[in-house]
């Protein structure tokens, strides 16, 4: 059996441009981390200090705006999972911070909560993007606390909890909260997310990401206007 064909990266051309020039990108980015503050402060202030609390966030169009290498492989038609351009970027790249993370990110360190920063970024370029964490001057960029692609997701979050109550998850896509969203069809996940829907803007903050998801090689469902008579 055939996979069907994947859509041209053409296609992807106006959401990426929403993701790297819209203003309401910058400012749905900017509203993730107040929301992300507030209950920071919360959860810190509710356990009387930040020791033994941590956050997990995922990096890239979380912390990191990758759009730049997303409009490079849509030029060059190729597809984002194309590993060699993104292990290059991962490598060699300038991806810049989005709006309002370096002020959460301080702050979490300044109120003695652990920072966690798992990725699906190569582990062959963890010194890579170490040194691109820290370039940008990110709080406690340390090997033991940059936990990329090996081991699914989950079993990173659960390592993390063997030590650390998490307070909050950052990422920008549904297996970044929880394992039960990795591997199961678009129906299935928005099912799961109704499921999970009091988790949302609690302990569970997405950041949008109109360029890159499971979605998009989703069918569109387009209006079936009535025919004139």
């Amino acid at each position: 059996m055939t996979s069907p064909p994947r859509h041209h990266p053409s296609e992807r051309a106006i959401a990426i441009r929403y993701q790297q020039l819209s203003a309401e990108v910058k400012a749905l980015q900017r509203q993730c981390y107040a929301l992300a503050t507030l209950r920071l402060r919360a959860a810190v202030d509710a356990n009387g200090t930040g020791r033994g609390l941590a956050v997990v966030s995922d990096i890239d169009e979380t912390i990191l705006d990758n759009t730049a290498v997303m409009a490079h492989a849509m030029t060059l038609g190729e597809h984002l999972d194309g590993f060699e351009t993104w292990k290059m970027w991962e490598r060699e790249g300038t991806p810049h911070l989005l709006p309002g993370a370096s002020d959460f990110f301080h702050l979490a360190d300044r109120l003695g909560v652990t920072i966690f920063y798992v990725s699906d970024r190569f582990e062959e370029n963890k010194l890579a993007t170490i040194a691109t964490l820290s370039r940008l001057g990110l709080p406690q960029v340390h090997a033991d606390q940059v936990l990329l692609f090996g081991p699914p997701k989950a079993e990173r979050r659960a390592a993390v909890e063997r030590d650390h109550r998490i307070i909050l998850h950052l990422g920008d896509t549904l297996h970044d909260f929880h394992g039960c969203f990795a591997g199961v069809t678009l129906e299935e996940q928005h099912q799961l997310a109704s499921d999970h829907a009091d988790r949302f803007g609690e302990d569970w903050i997405v950041f949008p990401n109109a360029a890159h998801g499971t979605w998009m090689e989703a069918e569109l469902r387009p209006w079936e206007a009535p025919k004139p008579r």
